[in-house]
């Protein structure tokens, strides 16, 4: 196993030159989540790559269309969502936008297969289906956590004692970010136009305070090495 991992090292190389990339058949992007960095990504790389080249992006919720646009071949433009983390996880979320060529979501689901993934395939609406289903229950466990339905503590052990949910969903919020998570819900808010999606405002405290979770040391649960002083409070 050891030598097998060994030899995959060996094959892996680091740049920070796209340039480097324009030799690549599939370039897969998984940089962070903002439509416009995407975007300018993409369109550097549609000048400089292979006509044949796929551009695959991991995002989680930005329109496949949208980050398409940006470039000259949208037919060969796809989501390729691995959920986080991806050495563990077995799911890939392959997202066709309009203009996606029949080949290309071969190519990339045969890609996905030899990675060891299962494959869902979603068509190009907010969120997809995973964050479309998961973000909302996100976003309902803050709303109850602020209006003082139940502790934060109650409400993670409910949802994975009540329905066998391997974590709660604000602990699975923190170990997400909470910005990504916010991040999202806006993006599902403003393309589907339904107050159902409005972020809880809770979640938008937490962010403008730098909550962000995990990668911050703090989110709804502290991770931090310190113990703090006093009672942790279940809101801002």
């Amino acid at each position: 196993m050891q030598e097998a991992a060994n030899d995959a090292l060996t094959k892996v190389k680091h740049t920070t030159l796209l340039k480097e990339m324009s030799s690549a058949d599939v370039i897969i992007e998984a940089i962070v989540e903002n439509e416009d960095v995407k975007k300018n990504v993409f369109s550097e790389l549609d000048r400089i790559i292979k006509p044949h080249t796929i551009l695959a992006s991991n995002t989680s919720s930005i329109s496949i269309n949208r980050l398409a646009s940006a470039t000259r071949r949208p037919h060969q433009v796809i989501g390729m969502h691995f959920m986080n983390p991806p050495p563990i996880m077995k799911l890939v979320e392959i997202v066709r936008g309009s203009a996606t060529a029949d080949e290309v979501f071969a190519t990339i689901k045969a890609l996905a297969e030899r990675f060891g993934k299962t494959v869902i395939c979603s068509q190009d609406y907010p969120g997809f289906i995973v964050n479309r289903i998961l973000m909302p229950m996100i976003n309902e466990a803050f709303y109850t956590l602020y209006t003082g339905v139940a502790t934060k503590e109650d409400i993670d052990c409910g949802m994975k004692l009540g329905t066998s949910h391997p974590m709660g969903p604000l602990e699975l919020a923190d170990f997400i970010g909470l910005d990504v998570c916010l991040s999202i819900m806006k993006i599902l808010h403003h393309g589907l136009g339904e107050s159902k999606y409005s972020p809880c405002p809770l979640l938008v405290q937490y962010v403008d305070a730098g909550y962000l979770g995990r990668k911050s040391g703090k989110g709804v649960y502290s991770y931090r090495a310190s113990p703090s002083n006093g009672n942790p409070r279940s809101r801002i």
